[in-house]
């Protein structure tokens, strides 16, 4: 079509949702996806993060939605993603974070509603 711009894919919107994490703060899956435009889709924001290749992406900045490191506890991956999660200052305990609630509207995070 002519004078619109394409689409950025699925796949892109949740791995710019991942960047925009800050430093020393989490998010979860499903929180990723909202974030990205999919509702609902924390699945696939789980698996564009178990395929990514880019040593850049702060991919552990995202837990379960339960704060909770999705690696199997003890293996390679939960003592790595633990250990960059405390060399930017995240509590971990016993592989799990403790994640604020976000507001899920305007109303809410202006006047606490919702």
């Amino acid at each position: 079509m002519k004078g619109k711009a394409p689409q950025e894919s699925a796949e892109a919107r949740i791995l710019a949702a991942v960047r925009a994490i800050p430093r020393g703060q989490v998010a979860g899956y499903g929180e990723v996806a909202r974030r990205a435009g999919l509702p609902g889709r924390a699945r696939l924001a789980a698996r564009v993060l178990s395929g990514n290749t880019d040593a850049k992406l702060p991919w552990h900045r995202v837990l379960r939605s339960d704060g909770r490191i999705a690696f199997p506890p003890g293996s390679e991956g939960f003592r790595e993603q633990a250990r960059r999660l405390q060399a930017e200052g995240v509590t971990v305990a016993n592989g799990r974070v403790r994640i604020a609630r976000q507001a899920l509207d305007l109303d809410a995070a202006v006047w606490g509603i919702g």
